[in-house]
């Protein structure tokens, strides 16, 4: 019974959102939205669902719930340094300053206003275009408002601080300019559609809390979207083991560039 009440909800919540949830593995799922439902006091997933249908507030917890949103500045910085020093230089060199990026799942923000950084540092910002894109319209807010607690920018290079953020008590502002550059949209990367041409798309941590047959999907897909030469950057748990299967070639540690 247990089973069938998650299954149901689990087309219900595809019926209404087209969200589905079966792409992610579902003992996290399972196990993350149980917690949820018996704290706000629903015995079953018909009974929360109900209770979603009718409550903004309620579902835009499920939403937060239910997608990760977990996300700092230069998260793994060494693999950021990489981009700065190696991939956006090379990237300017095929593609002149004008580059094309996507932040795909961003969350509240912290990896594109990361991106945008570099590109300002690097000389290619002006010009460049940046899609950063999320589920959820509510982590797009909190992007579009600039403000993070201290520990989102425990790793960010002291220079960098100095330049693009302003202190405010326990919190840091992110530099507005930096925001102009950037574009939020929602977007659902299992079923709405990939742009093309792509110099850049970095999507990380995300992937691994989806089935083996949703990333394949979205390998193939980012694939599609990049442009020959363009690079994927992945999380620090997401190394592709077979990359020449989507059409990439391993570029250094969770960097893939397209072939062909």
């Amino acid at each position: 019974m247990e089973d069938r009440d998650f299954l149901q909800f689990i087309r219900n919540i595809k019926d209404v959102t087209a969200i589905d949830l079966s792409q992610y593995k579902e003992t996290q799922m399972k196990r993350r939205l149980t917690t949820l439902r018996q704290k706000r006091g629903y015995s079953t997933f018909a009974a929360y669902f109900e209770a979603l249908t009718k409550d903004t507030e309620l579902f835009n917890e499920f939403l937060d719930r239910m997608t990760i949103n977990v996300s700092e500045f230069w998260r793994n910085r060494s693999r950021w340094e990489s981009l700065e020093q190696r991939f956006i230089p090379e990237l300017m060199a095929q593609s002149g300053k004008r580059l094309k990026c996507w932040s795909a799942a961003c969350s509240t923000g912290e990896e594109p206003y990361t991106l945008a950084m570099i590109l300002l540092e690097t000389g290619a910002l002006p010009g460049s275009s940046i899609l950063a894109t999320d589920l959820d319209l509510g982590v797009l807010a909190k992007a579009r408002e600039r403000i993070y607690p201290d520990r989102s920018v425990r790793d960010v290079p002291q220079h960098y601080v100095r330049k693009y953020f302003r202190k405010s008590g326990m919190t840091y502002e992110v530099d507005a300019s930096l925001a102009q550059h950037i574009r939020f949209e929602r977007h659902n990367l299992l079923t709405d559609a990939y742009d093309r041409g792509y110099d850049l798309i970095i999507c990380r941590n995300v992937l691994i809390y989806f089935t083996e047959e949703a990333k394949h999907q979205i390998y193939q897909r980012f694939a599609a979207a990049l442009r020959p030469g363009g690079i994927l950057f992945v999380g620090s748990t997401e190394q592709i083991f077979t990359p020449g299967q989507y059409g990439f070639a391993s570029a250094d540690t969770f960097f893939y560039r397209k072939i062909g």
